[in-house]
């Protein structure tokens, strides 16, 4: 059995998705030696800072020929991690074929599957690559905003190589069991399918209904103002890198299409029945909506989707911000986002705190309860 404190990790690319895993391995396997290449040296300086990594080279370290990096950098990794955007993981592929430690593994974090798998056999690297996608992310990028949390309880994504050993993507499993998130090994197609419609349209469509309330705001910018509650909720994800986004579409455009063309089929029918006034068939839309979305919390363990985020109610004065504040940081408990919220139409209390476990916020809550606090869970 691999331990896998005892191996050395690459990181090409040491952003949000790739900083987590990092982390998370550092937590983990605190003896693990991580090396990284990053285009700029701030990253990788608070990567220093953070004792996450041991070793990294930034583009002011690259060769005079015009690559990125020098690929014999990884020579003594036994699993390499492509974190680069989409489109770059594939530039980078050809940066370490003639660079890998024999046997070591090489892996990704790209949002779609066929394209580098594509890529990959082109190079004659599909004995050692296992393609990787963890669910999970956040509106904020960079390596800054990384932590070993993302991960937790999140699936993780597998896709084999053609001609992987079944050794090494059990491999693969274990480790990522061993960061606490959930291994799911899929077919690269349908995983491409997959995501396109759980994540992919989705994104397309609340960047469409964030446009749309910007196109058709007035002039004093009522809907800006407004815009709070159940609609930040569902746009929340158009925070996200637009770079990233573009080269999702371009490499998973063809399931993308066929899944929007599918959804705006669904428009026009729901479109068609609010015309007619079809009460039946209006309520059934939403309905079927309902149950299915209800379903989600007794089945889903996607950290993605799951806000550790609670409502509190606090009287509009000075020092009461700061008491709550001040209580849970007393507790040591990590605050991941806080702000007031003014459109309370779809949600409960002033106050909206969100952790980054659901342990933290049940704690907080008996904390906040036990001081008189009104807490919507």
């Amino acid at each position: 059995m691999i331990d896998f404190n005892t191996l050395t990790y690459g990181f090409i690319g040491l952003g949000l998705i790739g900083g987590s895993i990092a982390k998370a391995i550092r937590q983990n396997f605190p003896d693990a030696g991580i090396l990284a290449y990053n285009p700029g040296p701030d990253t990788l300086d608070e990567a220093f800072a953070d004792g996450v990594v041991n070793q990294g080279i930034c583009s002011q370290d690259a060769p005079e020929d015009g690559r990125a990096f020098d690929g014999a950098f990884f020579e003594s990794c036994d699993i390499v991690f492509l974190c680069a955007p989409v489109q770059k993981n594939a530039e980078n592929l050809a940066l370490i074929r003639d660079h890998l430690k024999p046997g070591a593994i090489l892996t990704d974090i790209g949002s779609t599957k066929r394209d580098i798998h594509k890529h990959v056999d082109e190079l004659g690297l599909s004995a050692s690559f296992v393609g990787g996608h963890p669910m999970t992310g956040s509106e904020r990028t960079r390596y800054r905003n990384s932590n070993a949390f993302l991960l937790e309880n999140a699936y993780y994504m597998l896709t084999a190589g053609r001609d992987v050993s079944v050794e090494k993507t059990g491999t693969m499993i274990r480790l990522v069991s061993g960061l606490h998130a959930l291994p799911l090994l899929i077919d690269p197609d349908f995983h491409d399918f997959a995501v396109a419609g759980v994540s992919h349209v989705p994104h397309v469509i609340s960047a469409s209904l964030v446009n749309l309330v910007k196109n058709s705001d007035n002039a004093d910018g009522v809907m800006h103002r407004i815009a709070a509650g159940g609609f930040r909720d569902i746009t929340r994800i158009s925070s996200s890198s637009p770079e990233m986004w573009q080269q999702i579409c371009l490499t998973n455009g063809d399931k993308i299409l066929q899944l929007l063309d599918a959804y705006i089929g669904q428009l026009q029918d729901i479109r068609a029945s609010i015309k007619r006034h079809s009460a039946r068939e209006i309520y059934d839309f939403f309905d079927s909506a309902r149950t299915y979305r209800d379903s989600f919390g007794s089945t889903s363990t996607d950290a993605a989707d799951r806000n550790f985020r609670v409502g509190v109610d606090i009287a509009d004065q000075p020092g009461m911000l700061a008491e709550v504040v001040t209580l849970l940081a007393v507790n040591a408990l990590s605050i991941k986002n806080i702000g007031i919220s003014h459109n309370r139409e779809y949600q409960e209390g002033v106050l909206m705190v969100e952790f980054y476990t659901e342990e933290e916020m049940q704690h907080a809550c008996g904390i906040l309860k036990s001081r008189n606090f009104t807490v919507h869970e």
